[in-house]
């Protein structure tokens, strides 16, 4: 699956935004959404991105397909920075890299019925389709996610949340994309619902060769789609690791705070809950030093002072902590 070539390498993304302005509309007050994240991701791959709300995770989703314009840093998608991209050449980009929204019903124009929808998708993608071609795509299209193409001219008011979220899944393939990012796709369904949604990934995956960047609060969500996952707090990349590596050793004390809270199937087994100290600080005044330090029973006087780089300690897992740099 891992070729020696990212389809996608993102390298310190920040996304900042003024929240308060000071004399003549000079910004005052910055929120760091986003603030220095880097990995990359190869074809074919899952990559999880893991955190509590606020965290920045959905910001860095969307900067990355420049739903939201990023401040800084460097984006480049099979060798080329699409943060340089404009106009027709963004446009272009847009039918490689597509999004599913965490909201599958307010995703979805509510006067147009779902054949209207997939259609106005593949005429402004694929304008050389006719009409008659564009109909036989839908049918596909409703096909490969599970749905009766007997359905296509109805509204998505008259399906239920699971089949709305595949209709989104089905747009966002309706341009052929190789990369997909899912913003909390399955967040607002029932459990029973979810794992058929995931199931749906991972078949959808297998069969037309896909590449993700999965977002998500729950840890055993991502457990269950992702190859490899980054844990996220206050805008920055805290560790970064194989699944493997992240579930049998958690290094960052945040990340191994989340862990703890993950509840156990066996009752007989009994995990030691880690509970953090203080409050999540505003994003409008971050810590000093670390993030984390202000949450953290670890912190030395360093953390306090001086914010940890990302550092590899065994093959393929990082961790911003001076515990270990």
């Amino acid at each position: 699956m891992k070729t020696k070539t990212p389809l996608l390498e993102v390298k310190d993304l920040k996304t900042h935004f003024p929240v308060k302005k000071g004399w003549f509309g000079a910004p005052k007050t910055v929120v760091k959404a986003v603030d220095g994240v880097s990995f990359q991701l190869y074809p074919g791959e899952t990559l999880g991105i893991v955190g509590e709300s606020g965290c920045g995770k959905s910001t860095t989703g969307r900067s990355i397909l420049r739903l939201i314009e990023p401040t800084e840093g460097s984006i480049r998608f099979e060798g080329q920075e699409i943060t340089e991209l404009k106009g027709n050449e963004l446009r272009r980009l847009r039918k490689e890299m597509q999004i599913v929204f965490q909201d599958p019903y307010s995703s979805l124009n509510p006067r147009k019925t779902i054949v209207e929808m997939l259609e106005e998708v593949l005429r402004l993608h694929h304008p050389q389709l006719s009409a008659m071609e564009r109909r036989q795509r839908v049918g596909e299209l409703f096909r490969l996610v599970g749905l009766n193409t007997l359905d296509i001219n109805r509204y998505p008011h008259e399906f239920s949340g699971g089949q709305r979220q595949r209709i989104g899944i089905a747009r966002a393939l309706a341009v052929n994309p190789k990369l997909i990012i899912a913003d909390e796709p399955v967040s607002a369904l029932d459990v029973s619902i979810q794992a058929q949604i995931l199931n749906l990934f991972g078949e959808l995956q297998a069969q037309l060769g896909l590449t993700y960047i999965f977002i998500a609060h729950d840890l055993s969500v991502v457990k269950h789609i992702s190859d490899r996952i980054g844990v996220m707090y206050m805008g920055r990349m805290v560790e970064f690791a194989t699944k493997k590596q992240l579930f049998s050793k958690p290094l960052h004390p945040y990340t191994q705070a989340l862990m703890s809270a993950v509840p156990i199937p066996d009752p007989t087994k009994k995990r030691e809950r880690i509970h953090l100290s203080g409050e999540l600080p505003s994003p409008e005044s971050p810590p000093a030093g670390c993030c984390f330090h202000t949450r953290c029973k670890l912190a030395t006087d360093m953390c306090k002072m001086v914010p940890p780089s990302l550092t590899e300690v065994e093959e393929g897992h990082f961790i911003t902590c001076h515990l270990y740099g």
